[in-house]
Parts: C-alpha cells; structure tokens; sequence
C-alpha cells in the first residue's frame, strides 16, 4: 500500500514520516512538494492551481499511488475535485479536524495566511451540513506576524505566536488550527480550550482510504 502526500512546504516531510511511524509503521508514504502552488493560489485563488493540481494527482496514480492527501488547507478543495475527476482517492488533511470541531460547537479558526481563511470556513459549513448541524457558528483570526516567521524558517517564532494567539482566545468551544504547519503550537498553549490539528487525523484517513 502506497500513500502519496501532496505538500506545499517541505516542514511537512518530518511531520508525516514521524506520524507514519507512530501510527501506521510499515505504511510507504511518497512526498511530493510543491511550494509554487500555495504561492500561486494565494495570490490568484485556488482555482488557478486546479489544473496543476490534477496533473500532479494524476501522475501520483499512474505511478501507484493508492490515494492522495494533500496536506494544503489551502489548495485541499481543488485537490479532492480533481481526486473525483480522476478516479483515484484525494483527501484533504483537515477535513476529518473539521468534522470534530463542527461537532463542538463554537468554533474559532487560526489561521498564519489569509487564503486558507475562506477554504477552512467553506469546509466547516460543509461538514456542518453533514452532521445535520444548522450552522457552523465560526470566527475566524489571521495571526499577525506567523506566515513571516514562517517563511523565514523561524518555526519556533511561528509555533509561539500561534500558541498565544490560541491563549488569547476567549469565547469558543474549540480552536482550530487551520494549517498543518501549526499543529506544534498545541502543545505550547495554556487555554483551556479544546485545540485541534490536521496532521494526525488526516493521516490516519488517508491510510484508511489507500487501504480500502
């Protein structure tokens, strides 16, 4: 069985591999990375990635993968189109985070990069509707300062001011964090706020997919 994980950052290879290891040993992860699609999708849209995207999803199948999971809040949406396109399992890493958090209740999203705001709202609306939910009652934060940290490769600078801006939030059931890349600052926070991460979840879906 083969996973191929779809990335738009290197930090993600460690990440999984670590995951995969805990959870899944034996498990044979591909990465590929891409950094140009979230660069490109943030300034034009996730759409204009779309036949990009496709492209890489079908070259991941021909070369046998089982499934696909994109690791990219940002591009997910427009991955799991084409996963449907071309008949090949696409999963985006944070729908099974947004099935928890829906299920919660309040819930305020954190996010480093403001194109991931809209898709991770979208997501959470659709998941409400599938749990039969009215609404997903959401608010939506950009931290200030994160994606500079981060594109800088200051990752303990980026982990710290998600970590406070998670601390700082007050009125919410659970917080989500909107990109894989925030999943270390779970463990930096105070709150006693339920916190949420895409990675884990989102892996342990893909392999149930590729396995099926």
């Amino acid at each position: 069985m083969t996973l191929a994980l779809l990335h738009t950052s290197p930090v993600h290879v460690p990440v999984f591999d670590a995951l995969r290891d805990a959870d899944h040993p034996g498990t044979v992860l591909r990465h590929l990375v891409h950094e140009e699609l979230l660069t490109r999708a943030a300034e034009l849209g996730p759409e204009a990635v779309g036949d990009d995207v496709e492209s890489l999803i079908a070259g991941l199948a021909a070369e046998g993968a089982d499934a696909v999971l994109c690791t990219c809040s940002t591009i997910g949406a427009v991955a799991e189109s084409a996963g449907v396109a071309l008949g090949i399992p696409v999963l985006r890493v944070d729908r099974p985070m947004a099935a928890a958090a829906v299920r919660a209740g309040r819930v305020t999203v954190l996010a480093a990069l403001a194109s991931t705001l809209e898709p991770t709202r979208a997501l959470l609306a659709e998941e409400a509707g599938v749990a039969g939910l009215p609404g997903a009652d959401v608010r939506t934060v950009l931290v200030e300062g994160a994606w500079e940290r981060f594109v800088a490769g200051d990752q303990e600078g980026f982990l710290d001011l998600v970590a406070a801006a998670a601390d700082a939030v007050g009125d919410a059931d659970v917080i989500v964090l909107a990109q894989g890349s925030m999943a270390g600052a779970a463990e930096r926070t105070t709150t006693a706020i339920q916190v949420l991460s895409s990675p884990r979840r989102g892996l342990a879906a893909a392999v149930a997919a590729a396995g099926r």
